[in-house]
C-alpha cells in the first residue's frame, strides 16, 4: 500500500513513513540532523532548536519546553 504528500505543488509517492520522513524532513542548517517534529524557522532558514538558530546567529529564538 502507498501514499501520497502533497507538498509545494508536487506529488511524492511513498511505501512507508521511515522513506517519506528521510525524503521529506528539512536538515538544520547549523548540525545538519534531520528535522523531524518542531523545528525552528528563521528568515526562511531551518534549524532543529534554537540553540543552533543562535548558534548561526540568529537572535530572539527562544525555546518552549
Amino acid at each position: 500500500m502507498t501514499f501520497e504528500v502533497h507538498a509545494q505543488g508536487a506529488v511524492h509517492v511513498f511505501d512507508c513513513f521511515a522513506c517519506a520522513i528521510h525524503r521529506m524532513a528539512p536538515i538544520c542548517e547549523h548540525c545538519r540532523v534531520q528535522i523531524i517534529g518542531q523545528g525552528v524557522e528563521v528568515e526562511g532558514h531551518w534549524f532543529c532548536g534554537g540553540h543552533c538558530a543562535r548558534a548561526e546567529g540568529k537572535v530572539g529564538i527562544v525555546d518552549h519546553v
